[in-house]
């Protein structure tokens, strides 16, 4: 079975129980807790698989499915705009709405130049603010060094030469950086989910500390997780824990995704 993408919507799905409930005690997070479900951050991932899928505009694919899913719990200005209004438009944002969704880049091009055009593309259609369009280059630069097998070393070094960031914390340091900084700009909350993949050692260790940061507990483990995903791969476990929570037209966009860009689980 080929899977990819698996990563970011597990850490979403696992996150939203405690996105405003934090646990900072990564021992006492259920990853089975009653309340998990699939957020924005899946509808919008899923969105733009379906933007590369069908070679379409990735605006035009994430319209599409804000509109089928308005319940999902989108942030503010996206909300007004996309869902509410039905006007899609950029609006400047620098929020981590652009690096939430952008894993399935990661995956899908074979270049560095083609993986940092297509997140830009992915980014611009609404978070147009050079900060919003970096910080999903970055993710999806990460994901698609860890796809192709480079070390931790080497893709620490790629993200600080390219884009800045100060990465290489341990545990200890992440989570008090995360309680200074909170996640309202993700400029600052990103790097934390970067460097929290890169201080664990397994797919599952990494989804239970992101969660674990605190606030926005879907978002830092979608991000750390997609590129964990990447890295690690995946077992069966996680694709059972995510089966029943993808209704049809979810399950088919991943399907079709993961038959032509995914690896063999």
């Amino acid at each position: 079975m080929k899977v990819c993408l698996i990563g970011p919507l597990v850490g979403d799905l696992c996150g939203v129980p405690y996105e405003f409930n934090p646990q900072r005690d990564a021992s006492r997070i259920d990853l089975n807790h009653p309340y998990r479900s699939l957020s924005d951050d899946s509808v919008l991932t899923l969105a733009v698989a379906k933007a590369i899928l069908e070679r379409r505009p990735y605006g035009d694919a994430i319209f599409d499915l804000a509109q089928r899913y308005p319940l999902a719990g989108f942030g503010g200005m996206f909300n007004q705009l996309w869902v509410k209004q039905r006007n899609p438009r950029p609006y400047n944002s620098y929020g981590n709405g652009a690096a939430m969704r952008v894993a399935p880049v990661g995956w899908a091009f074979n270049t560095v130049e083609d993986v940092l055009r297509e997140a830009e593309a992915s980014a611009a259609c609404s978070h147009n603010h050079p900060k919003g369009i970096a910080i999903a280059q970055a993710t999806a630069l990460a994901i698609f060094l860890a796809r192709k097998g480079q070390d931790k070393d080497a893709i620490r070094a790629a993200l600080t030469q390219r884009f800045g960031f100060t990465l290489g914390r341990s545990l200890p340091e992440i989570r008090e950086q995360a309680a200074l900084d909170g996640f309202d700009e993700t400029w600052k909350s990103v790097p934390l989910a970067i460097d929290v993949f890169l201080a664990t050692d397994s797919f599952e260790e990494c989804l239970l500390q992101a969660i674990a940061l605190g606030c926005d507990a879907d978002t830092q483990a979608d991000i750390a997780c997609a590129i964990a995903e990447a890295y690690y791969g995946v077992d069966d476990r996680w694709v059972t824990m995510l089966r029943p929570f993808l209704d049809d037209t979810q399950a088919d966009i991943l399907l079709a995704f993961c038959e032509k860009f995914g690896v063999e689980a």
